[in-house]
């Protein structure tokens, strides 16, 4: 038997009954058999204070303890407190609420509300740099007002931002959570992300939980606790002789050993039960022989279940009713708030938390809480259903009287049953509006589907149901769809409220992949509403959505109705900025000539106008015009999609400049919005995209992996990850890496079934692409030949934003040649239409590569080097070079062939194009020309 003291589960007077005697008051309860655990606090400790090896660079880390209840969950994680706070750590603490789980960001708040409490708003500022407007409401800072709402993955960075500043500026910090399995959904997303990363930090994260009860909803913390970087410690029942003891630790050591025995049977070894129990033989002055063994069961049956209520119920009905308002507002609770809950006056109140600290039901004073969650548990679930219900209605009102926020509020108002009340659904409307605020949608969403139950008033039925759908738009737009389907039923809808929900409606269409009944929503709209700028407004988004369609079938007839509309618009209302905007990106697909696309971009990004404030948009500009807003990125109503069609309209036209400087902007706005999740890495992907279309290739891979980073946190298989994974492959392929081109579409999946969106680029294009390169021809003639069927359904001509039938020429070259020259010819007859001059040296280079005569392909390619000069993209030049170099080798004039092969490898090695300088070194040698110090060429 050991008798070192360690954790079992009783280190705390809120969980342990130590006020039970003067002995347990006084020494606390001994503990045993928590060597193990107790050596591991300190190690941890010791490393975040002073390295693993002394050298005072401490290393940060995950502790787990994992139990049932009543194990010694809760001790372990006070020693580590104590630890930390003798080694002048910052100790961040939380418990989790069985009651108050549903409270977004309530853990968080306790973590770092005591910390930020003695600052002055200044210093807040200070600690929270750039994060302060986008993570201040979550931890309870201030209420932020209208305007966009913050990206929760922006939140969540906001958090990490603050913790890192205080371990980096203040001592270590030990972050400490209890009962973990009753965190808020918001608090276990951010801290399972942040954990990922804490051994880059000094910060040590130690947590107890039960693991049968982690919820189901909270998939990464799950799987960070469960995972292979976790060891839970899981903790075990006291053995008999640890029972025997802590018995005689506390009765005398006289005690009998059938009576220490009979101790560790009734409480199977749980450390809470045991040491209940002996304060029970205590207070009833039982003496621990073996005669009054047969008295433990009952006594150990009123620390829990029907025991404890049956205790409870002899204190008193005032006492009851205090017991059951405490257990229904949770933890930390304010005296006087409980006495209002259990309509108890200031005297009653008084006595009954009296007699329930020396029942050891509750413990503390200035806040109150449960001398254990088992006792929280057992007195909420005995309150008779009718009265619970009850109970959390006053308390609803009592919480918002005291002003704790009307997001306190609804977490009481979740719990009661529906009835008619307009003013409950106003109440539950409110804290959705608070929750979005604060970066969780998942919180705003149940209070609007309680408040829709409740129900509202018949003429705001379709406002609930749409506010609904937008609070779910990102994070369930299966679920939105359903909820503004039923707003559009309803009648009498005001016409603005219906275009809205059209909108809306189409817009969780087109996330959900269901872009066709996105278009046609918007489109049957359009036909009904009187206002022109609503029918211009859902004509831009019909027209977007088909743009954006994969499948669309009759995109010529679409592309002709949109050049139409666009012809007389001159960009002062953001209808008519995104008419133009698409115009641009169609006319950029359909290949029409470049400066067609240029001028539509140039007239929505002009801005020469202000919207009117009237309704209708004005013919001519108005005297005292101002520009209207510039097209912005994290536009609630057109999001990414606008502003990136319109730079990307410019890249292609050979524009890169323009299309870089938009995009800049972009990751720019979206980090100041804090909007960190898959519009920032859209944003990083674009960026690389441009870079990849000069030939910057290092460059472009870099902004993809980024890309790739950011996607990966939003979900798998997601339209962030197709863009950010597709661009990758493209550059790695474009670099010469193809076996890790091979390994990055393995890791992610890249392949069937495609999204019905467009993505940049083309996925089932790069996929083509990667097996040419891999000598997979036939596989890769299929999939380019799918992709030629789609684009030539869509009217998509043009060669450089999609170059399957470059790609598809190449893979047929040994096995038809004629219809490879003929796919090589059309090529190259539309890039000369779309009049770049990258299209263009591109097309001349396919059809050099599948020439027979030597003479021709050296011809052709003498015609691509003096348009890919011209050209931004250097990595194109590059290759054109190389090709001609070779092709003069190949056809006896190595002497010419030297100053393409040496100033093609001069741009490869600036490219970062690997495997094009080996290929250039390579036919250097082979013309027996010797092989120069390559430099980098600019």
């Amino acid at each position: 038997m050991s008798k070192t003291p360690a954790a079992s589960g009783a280190a705390s007077p809120d969980r342990t009954g130590q006020g039970a005697s003067a002995a347990v008051r006084g020494r606390g309860p001994q503990l045993f058999e928590r060597e193990r655990e107790l050596a591991a606090v300190r190690e941890a400790v010791d490393r975040i204070c002073d390295g693993p090896d002394g050298d005072g660079r401490g290393i940060g880390g995950l502790l787990l303890f994992s139990g049932a209840a009543g194990l010694g969950k809760t001790t372990l994680l006070a020693e580590a407190r104590r630890a930390a706070t003798a080694r002048d750590c910052t100790v961040l603490f939380a418990r989790g609420s069985e009651q108050e789980h549903t409270v977004p960001f309530h853990v968080v708040r306790q973590l770092l509300q005591p910390v930020l409490a003695s600052r002055t708003e200044a210093e807040c500022r200070e600690l929270f740099g750039g994060w302060y407007e986008i993570a201040g409401p979550a931890v309870g800072l201030f209420a932020r007002g209208d305007g966009a709402l913050p990206d929760p993955q922006g939140v969540r960075d906001g958090l990490d931002w603050v913790v890192t500043r205080l371990a980096v500026h203040q001592p270590p910090v030990v972050l400490v959570l209890d009962d973990a399995h009753w965190a808020d959904l918001e608090s276990l997303a951010w801290l399972a992300a942040f954990a990922v990363r804490i051994q880059e930090l000094p910060v040590l994260v130690v947590l107890g939980y039960r693991p049968g009860e982690l919820p189901v909803e909270a998939e990464t913390f799950r799987e960070l606790v469960t995972g292979r970087t976790a060891r839970p410690i899981g903790l075990s029942a006291l053995s008999p002789d640890a029972v025997g003891g802590l018995v005689r630790a506390t009765l005398g050591e006289a005690a009998d050993e059938s009576f220490c025995r009979e101790c560790w049977a009734v409480t199977g070894g749980n450390p809470y039960e045991t040491v209940e129990l002996i304060a029970r033989v205590q207070d009833r002055g039982v003496e621990p022989v073996g005669e009054a063994a047969p008295l433990l069961r009952e006594l150990a049956a009123t620390a829990r279940g029907t025991g404890l209520v049956r205790r409870l119920e002899r204190l008193g009905p005032g006492a009851v009713r205090l017991a059951w308002a405490a257990a229904v507002l949770g933890t930390a609770i304010e005296p006087g708030l409980v006495a209002t809950v259990g309509g108890l006056g200031p005297a009653e109140a008084a006595d009954a938390v009296d007699r329930l600290r020396a029942a050891r039901i509750l413990t503390g004073t200035a806040a109150l809480e449960f001398v254990h969650p088992l006792i929280a548990t057992a007195v909420y679930h005995a309150i008779p259903p009718a009265v619970r219900t009850a109970l959390h209605g006053q308390a609803a009102w009592a919480v918002d009287d005291a002003g704790l926020g009307i997001t306190a509020a609804a977490r009481h108002l979740l719990e009661t049953h529906p009835d008619g009340d307009y003013a409950t659904v106003d109440r539950l409307r409110a804290a959705a509006r608070e929750n979005l605020r604060a970066g969780a949608p998942e919180a705003a969403r149940r209070c609007l589907e309680r408040a829709l139950r409740e129900p509202p008033a018949p003429a705001d039925r379709a406002v609930v149901r749409y506010e609904l759908g937008c609070s779910a738009l990102l994070t369930a737009p299966a679920l939105t769809v359903n909820h503004l389907h039923a707003a559009l039923a309803e009648p009498d809808l005001d016409p603005q409220l219906r275009e809205d929900i059209a909108f809306r409606l189409a817009q969780a269409l087109a996330h959900s992949d269901r872009l066709q009944e996105a278009a046609e929503v918007v489109g049957e709209e359009s036909g009904r509403t009187e206002s022109r700028r609503g029918r211009l407004r859902l004509q831009a988004a019909h027209f977007l959505w088909q743009v954006f369609d994969t499948a669309e079938s009759e995109g010529p007839v679409r592309s002709r109705r949109l050049a139409r509309l666009a012809e007389h618009l001159a960009g002062r209302t953001e209808g008519e900025r995104a008419v133009l905007c698409l115009r641009a990106w169609d006319a950029t697909l359909r290949g029409e000539p470049a400066p067609v696309a240029v001028a539509a971009a140039d007239r929505a990004l002009a801005l020469a106008a202000a919207e009117p404030v009237g309704g209708e948009p004005q013919q001519t500009p108005a005297p005292a015009a101002q520009p209207g807003r510039p097209l912005s990125y994290t536009d609630a109503d057109w999001g990414f999609e606008l502003p990136s069609v319109a730079a990307l309209s410019f890249m292609y036209a050979d524009q890169p400049d323009r299309a870089e400087e938009m995009f800049a902007a972009a990751i720019a706005e979206c980090e100041q919005a804090g909007w960190s999740g898959a519009h920032l890495s859209f944003g990083f992907t674009l960026l690389g995209l441009v870079r990849f279309r000069r030939g910057r290739l290092g460059e472009a891979e870099e902004f993809a992996r980024e890309g790739v980073r950011l996607a990966d946190r939003v979900g798998r298989r997601v339209p962030a990850q197709w863009y950010a994974v597709g661009l990758l492959i493209d550059v790695l392929l474009s670099r010469g890496r193809l076996e890790e081109a091979k390994q990055v579409a393995r890791d992610h999946e890249f392949g069937p079934p495609f999204p019905c969106a467009v993505v940049f680029p083309d996925p089932q294009t790069v996929l083509g692409r990667l097996l040419l390169a891999d000598g997979r021809h036939p596989a890769a003639a299929a999939e380019l030949t799918e992709v030629g069927r789609r684009m030539e359904a869509k009217g998509v001509l043009n060669p450089t934003w999609c170059p399957w039938a470059g790609h598809l020429a190449l893979a047929l070259a040994d096995d038809d040649p004629d219809a490879a020259r003929r796919l090589a010819e059309q090529t190259l007859e539309r890039a000369r239409r779309q009049g770049t001059a990258t299209a263009v040296g591109q097309a001349l280079r396919t059809c050099a590569a599948l020439a027979t005569d030597p003479a021709e392909a050296v011809a052709l390619l003498q015609e691509a080097v003096e348009h890919l000069e011209r050209s931004p993209d250097a990595h194109e030049f590059a290759q054109a070079l190389v090709d001609l170099g070779a092709a003069l080798r190949r056809s006896g004039s190595a002497a010419e062939a030297a100053e393409p092969l040496y100033r093609g490898a001069d741009l490869a090695v600036g490219c970062g194009a690997d495997g094009l300088v080996e290929r250039a070194l390579a036919e250097l040698a082979a013309a027996g020309l010797r092989p120069r110090l390559l430099r980098t060429v600019d």
